[in-house]
């Protein structure tokens, strides 16, 4: 969902339990995030003949369907693993009356529009058969007002069997109340649209975590958890211990914006999408030319100092164990904010800095859809907290792209692979003047220049140096030029 005001909730942490270690495989993931509406349309979807969706590539407003499918996103799999990703997360794929469909009305059948259940078990195969692994996000706070239990209420009013399902306040509903009309019952940010589950009812729980359960028996890998710092903390030890049974290996990663030290205790998730990374990374790559004009608390794109970055960052490692840092999803963007090249005003330069700065952390790096492809939607207006709809632009499949990063991110993803002291968080970082890092561990050295005019020295080689990789294609060691990188192999003299 949006960003806005999403914070921790309770600052007090659980008691402590034994722990419950992440699954190793997060730590040397590539994960790309797929908006499905909006990657791909194959043609092959027979519910779409006839339909009257919106061109590929309209204006990505709230309302309409573009009719990306699952079929698509098979059919870009070679793309996917050609730039290094082994593991996909969609956004929800279940039935729902919207694009973004977290307004889900039934959570035991992918949207006929996406090709249903088929095209998701063939979408698991695929993925499969390439090693590759699928995360799928879970909205288990709220649903849609067409979800059939909800829908069950306002049709029976109190006679419905269902009405403890939800929190209602007053008879009648009113699910399409008039400008300042109570709607009759809780939701999601007072949004009419996202009536709230009823967690203390066990037939809720059990109706949603026998929803989880499904579809890891289906075969998906994990789940991305929607607004979980909403939900009471009974359920989600109740979900883990659920998704452990089915799979030992599931990844469990929640949305949670800020401190996350509450969730992360080992009894309820393994990581969360890391935005404190994404935003202070886009802070210090962007400098001042970042654009400053979106105002969410929880993402604040402003000009980073090296010392802040550096402080912000060790901060948010020490919050948690280094197996739970090793099992973050780390990201720059998302279809929450807007694209980091529209943050950082179209400076390709100040992007690939930035995404190789995600590459260098511990935990998976996350490409939002499109990156490759050089889009770059941002908000409507330049002072807007969300929602973001032109960050969910259509993938320019059969346009020219602006830019074309997927040679870049294949070589920052082998550069995880190569070296096993990045993907274990064993890099140590220095600033170096006002404009530059240095990362260091085990005769590796990584030196980034932000500056986009002036070149980084290099201190006198208390080691002989052999360059292994520039963003400048360099090979020779030498001075770090204007807004490049370098990664060294050094060896004591």
């Amino acid at each position: 969902m949006t960003a806005s005001e999403k914070t921790a909730g309770s600052t007090a942490l659980p008691p402590q339990t034994a722990y419950n270690d992440p699954p190793a495989w997060v730590a040397e993931a590539v994960i790309y995030q797929i908006f499905p509406d909006r990657f791909r349309r194959s043609r092959r979807v027979h519910d779409q003949r006839l339909l009257a969706l919106k061109p590929w590539g309209s204006d990505p407003t709230e309302q309409g369907f573009q009719g990306g499918d699952l079929y698509g996103v098979i059919d870009s799999l070679d793309h996917l693993q050609a730039m290094g990703v082994t593991c996909l997360y969609l956004t929800p794929i279940f039935s729902s009356a919207a694009n973004h469909r977290y307004h889900a009305y039934d959570y035991l059948e992918v949207d006929p529009l996406l090709g249903g259940d088929a095209a998701l078990d063939a979408l698991i195969s695929a993925v499969h058969h390439r090693g590759m692994r699928i995360v799928l996000d879970g909205v288990f706070n709220h649903c849609g007002r067409g979800f059939w239990a909800f829908h069950h209420v306002v049709e029976n009013g109190a006679a419905s069997p269902y009405r403890d399902w939800f929190h209602i306040q007053q008879w009648p509903l009113k699910p399409y109340p008039s400008d300042g009309e109570s709607c009759g019952y809780d939701c999601w940010w007072a949004i009419p649209d996202l009536p709230k589950f009823n967690h203390a009812n066990p037939a809720v729980a059990n109706y949603l975590l026998t929803v989880a359960r499904h579809w890891l028996e289906r075969g998906i890998d994990g789940w991305r958890l929607d607004v979980p710092d909403e939900v009471p903390q009974e359920f989600w030890l109740a979900f883990r211990r659920v998704v452990r049974e089915v799979n030992a290996d599931a990844w469990i990663v929640g949305e949670i914006w800020g401190d996350a030290r509450f969730w992360l205790q080992g009894d309820q998730f393994d990581g969360v999408m890391n935005y404190r990374l994404g935003w202070s990374t886009l802070g210090w790559a962007g400098g001042d030319g970042l654009r400053q004009g979106y105002q969410n608390p929880d993402y604040p794109l402003q000009p980073r100092s090296t010392e802040e970055l550096l402080s912000i960052w060790s901060a948010t490692s020490n919050w948690y164990r280094p197996e739970v840092n090793r099992a973050q999803l780390n990201l720059l963007d998302s279809h929450d904010v807007p694209r980091a090249l529209h943050s950082l005003n179209g400076d390709l330069k100040a992007l690939k800095l930035a995404l190789l700065l995600l590459f260098l952390q511990p935990g998976a790096p996350c490409i939002y859809y499109g990156t490759e492809a050089g889009l770059a939607g941002g908000p409507d207006s330049e002072r807007s907290s969300g929602p973001e709809p032109a960050c969910r632009e259509a993938f320019p499949w059969d346009q020219p792209w602006s830019a074309d990063l997927g040679t870049y991110i294949h070589q920052l993803a082998e550069l995880r692979r190569q070296h096993a002291v990045i993907q274990q968080g064993e890099l140590s970082w220095r600033s170096v003047g006002s404009d530059g890092l240095v990362a260091q561990a085990k005769g590796l050295e990584i030196w980034i220049n932000r500056s986009r005019h002036e070149s980084l020295a290099l201190p006198d080689p208390q080691a002989s140096a052999e360059m292994l990789w520039s963003t400048e294609a360099a090979t020779a060691v030498g001075p770090i030029a204007a807004q490049s990188a370098a990664l060294l192999v050094t060896t004591p003299r």
